[in-house]
């Protein structure tokens, strides 16, 4: 693997997840002298995703291309491109042309990973886009009521509560470039993205909990703004961080960053009415249990509630900022 080179003093910051979230959060993380790589889940089974992994026997594209174009310095008409997806056409309908893109450098370089990287220098990423792993896998979902699902496009919609999620094959090998990635951080992130479908099938790679277990950066979670209909219904804060723990058997984050903004009622009822509400932050419970709780205004509403990643960025980078000079 060629050598990543880089000016010493600027931070390496690994982020870990999948889903639009993430992609909205590394507009803002890209403006910040960091040193970034993605690492990025490979367990979608639906939509484009699913049609060209079943179809090419490649890792699912979807969350890739969000995460390339969102860290690409193109011209708006370039990336808006890439998210383009085909309206009709025989065999076409549906897709995204970054998927199509993206799985024609696969063949042109003979590898996934390589089509990646080489996709990353004609779109000019500032950063590293990395697969959790290169093998195919899958996501199954233990429900509460003992019931089992299968994929990840399914699991959502099953109407039950999860109570955990599993990959297969068991043996599946992490990327070694994300595992080196994690060895080499000052800062690990996860999220935002949904949980069970987006930050879990990542740390549930073997070996990339492990690094970070061992990691001496700085770690933190970024929670979503509003829960996720069939994975997080009615969580809190401190769900999501119990339900991570209970995967990983370890407590993972230094610190953990959520929005204490209000949300205008007129935005809730329609969130509400898609069975999706504001995730409650149970401060005392959250910090009871050692994490450290960067709360703000963090939420822009356009058509959809996100992340404002100037400001979401700013809080991540100064945190950054002062473990390294803590470290020095």
């Amino acid at each position: 693997m060629s050598k990543v080179y880089r000016p010493a003093d600027i931070p390496r910051i690994v982020v870990i997840g999948g889903g639009t979230g993430l992609s909205v959060m590394l507009r803002g993380l890209k403006q910040k002298p960091l040193d970034i790589t993605a690492i990025v889940t490979v367990a979608d089974d639906g939509g484009s995703s699913g049609i060209l992994r079943s179809e090419l026997q490649i890792p699912p594209p979807g969350d890739i291309r969000n995460v390339l174009t969102a860290l690409a310095d193109v011209e708006p008409l370039l990336s808006e491109m890439l998210q383009y997806r085909f309206p009709a056409g025989t065999g076409l309908a549906g897709h995204s042309l970054g998927n199509l893109i993206l799985a024609a450098m696969k063949d042109i370089t003979g590898d996934f990973v390589t089509g990646i990287r080489e996709m990353s220098r004609v779109f000019a990423v500032r950063g590293r886009v990395l697969p959790a792993s290169r093998q195919e896998l899958y996501l199954r979902a233990l429900m509460e009521d003992g019931t089992i699902v299968e994929g990840e496009s399914k699991i959502p919609l099953a109407g039950g509560r999860i109570k955990r999620v599993m990959l297969e094959p068991a043996d599946i090998e992490p990327l070694e470039e994300a595992i080196e990635a994690i060895r080499d951080a000052d800062a690990i992130l996860c999220g935002p993205g949904s949980l069970y479908t987006s930050i879990l099938p990542n740390l549930l790679v073997p070996g990339i909990a492990e690094e970070i277990l061992k990691s001496e950066a700085v770690k933190m979670f970024i929670c979503n703004v509003m829960t996720q209909p069939g994975e997080t219904d009615d969580y809190s804060v401190g769900d999501h961080l119990t339900a991570i723990h209970n995967h990983i058997g370890h407590h993972l984050f230094d610190y953990v960053i959520v929005n204490n903004g209000e949300i205008p009622p007129q935005v809730q009822n329609k969130y509400a009415e898609k069975g999706a509400k504001a995730v409650h932050l149970d401060l005392d419970e959250v910090t009871k249990r050692g994490y450290r709780v960067i709360a703000d205004k963090l939420v822009l509403f356009r058509t959809y509630l996100r992340h404002d990643a100037d400001k979401l960025s700013e809080h991540i980078y100064q945190i950054v900022e002062s473990w390294m000079l803590r470290k020095r």
